[in-house]
Formats: structure tokens, C-alpha cells, sequence
């Protein structure tokens, strides 16, 4: 049997390719070796994912965030250690994964806009350049966490109407302390930060709300598609949650800035399995 993952901060989607070439779709927690300790990776694998799985593992390709060069080995020992049996263990960065899934064997731009962003230049066999993404911190504009983080700035700043701001206040509870503590003293406060897209996506007709949306989406744009040498030349591909709920800002955006948006797509677990079960 194949096992292909496809792995976020947020949730990790997999695919048991089974020996009829049928497709058994499972689910757990993120994973990030660059965010999370190999012990707790383990345990979330050994806990949520092995008893859904009904006989033995030969074959492993698991695409995922935080698998940079120094943490590919890393995760590869991770779940070489829960599956015994595995022949073929690989694991890449998730950007490869994404611009197989929606590049194809073409040449363009592959975009992730989830809870992190990342973009590359794929040439339709290998990604050729890719832009850095920096993290919630250093960089991933246009992702779930930085919207949220420009969300939680807005809030603290007195950016936003008071409607928006009471209204954050009654229903999550905000206040300068409780945002210090999720963000300074709690585990990936990315995700955390992150959930606050469903909010943003429910009130972008909001004028304060729309602002923050269309400068983080338009931020992704300069600053990491407009990097590759000929960029209008390309079509420019998105995958994830932020990509595929904000789908008219993200066109409309694209169109202003005269980039051609090619396919946009929420999840590439079905597309990766399928290339997967080709070769």
C-alpha cells in the first residue's frame, strides 16, 4: 500500500492507496518539524493516524510545511519509526507537492496561501527558484496567520470600527492580555492566529475588514510573485484555504496587477495520490 501525505500547520491530509488502487482519505493535527519536537510529531502519528490504517505500509511520499533541507531527514527517521515496514520512505517541502498538484507537467507559479504562503517557479518537472517565505514572523504574507496577525494589530492599534471591535470583544473574548498570552506563550500561535480568517471571510464587506484582506493579499503579490523574472508570463496557480475563500479578492487583485491566475484549488491530497499511484 502508498501512503501520501499532505501536511500543514493546521491539519495534515492522507491517502492510502490501497492494493485495488481504491483511495482511503484520513486526517490528523499539522505537522511542522521546524514548529514541533520529533516526540510530539511521533506521538500524533502513532495516536491518530496508524490505528486508522488496516494492513502494512510499503510506500510513504509526504509533503509538508516546515520540511526545509535540514528537517527532511527528520521527518523522513519520524515516520520510519512508525511504519516498520515502509520500503520507500520520502518527504518533501509542501511547495513541490503544490506545484505538482496544480502545475501538472507545465511551467508556472505554484502559490500556498493557507495557514503559512510560500510560492515557487516550477519549470514542470522542478521547482526552479522560490522566493522565501520567511514564516508568520519574517514574512508569509497573505496567509491565515499574518490576516489574523493584522486582524489581532488592527484590534490592539484602534484600527477597526466599533462594531468590529465590540463585536471581537463579545464574541472571542479579546483583550490585550489574552492576546499576549495565545500569541507570546502558547504553542504555534500561527494556528491560533489563523482561525481568525473564518471571521475575516464572514465580514469582508466591512470596510476596516476589506482593508486588511486586500493589503495582505496584495502584499503576496510584490512580494513574492512579482520576485520571478517574467512573472506575467506565467499562470499564476494557488492552493489553500485563504486561496480558495477569497478566490473573487484574490482575481480581482491578480487582474489590477495584470497577472494571469491559472487554476485554484483549497486541498492537493487527490492530485498528489493520483500522480503517486501514476508513477
Amino acid at each position: 500500500m502508498i501512503l501520501v501525505a499532505d501536511s500543514g500547520s493546521t491539519k495534515t491530509s492522507w491517502c492510502v492507496i490501497d492494493a485495488h488502487g481504491d483511495f482511503v482519505y484520513l486526517e490528523t493535527s499539522g505537522l511542522n518539524p521546524c514548529l514541533q519536537s520529533e516526540d510530539v510529531i511521533l506521538d500524533e502519528l502513532q495516536a491518530n493516524l496508524c490505528p486508522k490504517i488496516n494492513g502494512e505500509i510499503q510506500h510513504i511520499f509526504y509533503y509538508g510545511t516546515g520540511v526545509t533541507a535540514e528537517k527532511q531527514s527528520v521527518m523522513k527517521e519520524i515516520l520510519k519509526k512508525t511504519f516498520l515496514s515502509a520500503t520507500t520512505v520520502e518527504a518533501y517541502s509542501d511547495l513541490l507537492g503544490s506545484a505538482r498538484s496544480v502545475c501538472g507537467n507545465n511551467a508556472g507559479i505554484a502559490c500556498i496561501l493557507g495557514t503559512g504562503s510560500n510560492s515557487c517557479l516550477f519549470d514542470g518537472n522542478n521547482i526552479i527558484d522560490a522566493v522565501n517565505c520567511g514564516g508568520y514572523i519574517l514574512g508569509d504574507e497573505g496567509s491565515g496567520a499574518v490576516l489574523g496577525r493584522n486582524l489581532l494589530n488592527a484590534f490592539l492599534k484602534r484600527d477597526l470600527s466599533d462594531k468590529i471591535h465590540a463585536d471581537l470583544v463579545n464574541n472571542y473574548n479579546l483583550s490585550y492580555g489574552y492576546i499576549v498570552e495565545k500569541v507570546y506563550k502558547t504553542p504555534m500561535p500561527n494556528t491560533w492566529m489563523a482561525s481568525f480568517t473564518k471571521y475575516l471571510n464572514e465580514n469582508q464587506n466591512e470596510p476596516c475588514i476589506r482593508k486588511i484582506i486586500v493589503e495582505s493579499l496584495d502584499a503576496f503579490f510584490a512580494k513574492n510573485v512579482e520576485k520571478y523574472a517574467d512573472y506575467k508570463n506565467y499562470q499564476v496557480h494557488f492552493i489553500g484555504s485563504i486561496a480558495y475563500h477569497f478566490k473573487p479578492l484574490l482575481e480581482e487583485i491578480a487582474k489590477r496587477r495584470e497577472i494571469k491566475i491559472g487554476n485554484i484549488i483549497q486541498a492537493p491530497i487527490t492530485e498528489l495520490a493520483n500522480y503517486h499511484k501514476k508513477h
